[in-house]
């Protein structure tokens, strides 16, 4: 029997690159244009294909091998050569195989079924992707033709595994809590969740479990627009001015949603492969109660200058505390912001508040010393949390978004944001 060596052809500038994927087995057959091995560079991946029919013999590389032009892959067996011995059987035989298989039934397996696996049609890019989600691709159902695998598919795929082990841990909670009573470990007391909690708890669920979140944290750099903001006075009585800081992290959020439209955005349904960009500017502001989490909306904040976004920050916050808010009030946003300045803490990862796209959380400001202009020196710095839908933002798109923002709440912006 003739046996084919197929080895590693002619890549270009690729040499002692790595081995990152295997994707076939000895004993399985092979088709011309198959792909065997996938190689990464510094500069991108390559899948190496089979050229010729036939069924793997030996397998001569593994995840992690160096490999260069020429290098031995596998070896191959000729297909035509198999068929033929195959076809040549004595009838005998076969009959003696047929009562074996009748005898055992669904017991018996061959050697050559136990090797043979779905292997998924993708790019290197897209294989890539799998691999930094720790997803092994070849169980990703492809939705383009002939069942190629797309990004979207991976994002799909991470999604329900994600869904089916919250339920499972649900599931374990629920026999673990029934299994023992607190009570039975020392004193306790039994009061009511709050109904604001209750309430917000389904919305809170549903963003974890079918969202993909992804967070991004930075830094900006505050030190001009706090030193404006501590010299705004008001011009009838000359007293300073109690703005906070979020009423400028307000309009700089809005500056640039504009900028990036995809975040002002909504997944209704993902199957449709449509989504809603809002023409609107409604803010998100997330306000701590006695009661429970509550997240108002300051409408059009992109007509509304600083004086007035503060006044109805305050009001805004009121309502929610006296329980005197509107429900209609807490739907309908552009994106939220969650702050912890107040109480402590720097970075975090705060859940979407869906069916919003992103949500910005802020940490408490915190003096530093920066490398700037040649010399250490120091600056108020803003931590950034941005939690971003990766269905519709990449990673890419929201480091230029927090890039935007930062920029926004900088030295050459700061002005601006008051008008």
């Amino acid at each position: 029997m003739s046996e084919i060596e197929i080895k590693v052809p002619n890549i270009g500038d690729f040499k002692n690159v790595e081995v990152i994927e295997v994707l076939v087995s000895e004993g399985q057959t092979l088709k011309k244009n198959d792909p065997l091995i996938t190689i990464e560079s510094d500069k991108s991946s390559v899948e190496i294909p089979s050229n010729f029919d036939g069924k793997i013999k030996t397998l001569k590389i593994k995840v992690g091998d160096k490999v260069s032009e020429g290098d031995l892959i596998l070896i191959l067996k000729n297909i035509d050569e198999v068929q033929e011995r195959v076809e040549k059987k004595p009838a005998i035989e076969n009959e003696i195989n047929k009562t074996q298989e009748i005898k055992q039934g669904t017991q018996k397996i061959s050697t050559d079924q136990n090797k043979v696996f779905k292997i998924s049609s993708a790019s290197p890019k897209v294989r890539k992707f799998a691999r930094e989600l720790g997803v092994d691709i070849n169980q990703v159902a492809g939705s383009e033709r002939k069942g190629r695998v797309i990004e979207s598919d991976v994002k799909l795929f991470v999604a329900s595994k994600s869904n089916n082990f919250i339920k499972n841990e649900n599931k374990s909670n629920e026999k673990i809590k029934q299994e023992y009573s607190h009570s039975e470990f020392g004193e306790v007391e039994i009061k009511d969740i709050p109904r604001v909690k209750k309430l917000s708890a389904k919305y809170l669920m549903n963003s974890w479990t079918n969202v993909p979140h992804v967070t991004n944290h930075d830094e900006a750099d505050i030190t001009e627009l706090e030193e404006f903001r501590s010299s705004l006075t008001d011009i009838y009585t000359g007293e300073k001015k109690k703005i906070t800081p979020l009423a400028f992290i307000v309009k700089a959020l809005t500056a640039s949603l504009k900028k990036f439209p995809n975040f002002n955005s909504s997944i209704d349904d993902m199957d449709g492969g449509k989504m809603t960009v809002k023409k609107y500017y409604h803010i998100g502001i997330a306000v701590d109660t006695p009661h429970g989490l509550m997240v108002p909306k300051l409408r059009n904040a992109d007509n509304k200058n600083i004086n007035l976004i503060s006044s109805e920050l305050k009001n805004l916050s009121d309502q929610c505390r006296n329980l005197k808010i509107d429900k209609k009030e807490l739907f309908g946003g552009s994106m939220t912001i969650t702050s912890l300045g107040g109480i402590g803490g720097s970075f975090f990862t705060p859940i979407i508040n869906f069916p919003e796209v992103a949500i910005l959380g802020i940490g408490r400001t915190e003096k530093k010393q920066v490398f700037l202009d040649g010399k250490f020196v120091t600056r108020i710095m803003l931590p950034l949390s941005l939690s971003y839908d990766h269905r519709i933002i990449d990673g890419a798109e929201a480091a230029r978004f927090n890039n935007e923002l930062k920029e926004n709440l900088g030295k050459n912006f700061a002005y601006k944001l008051a008008v």
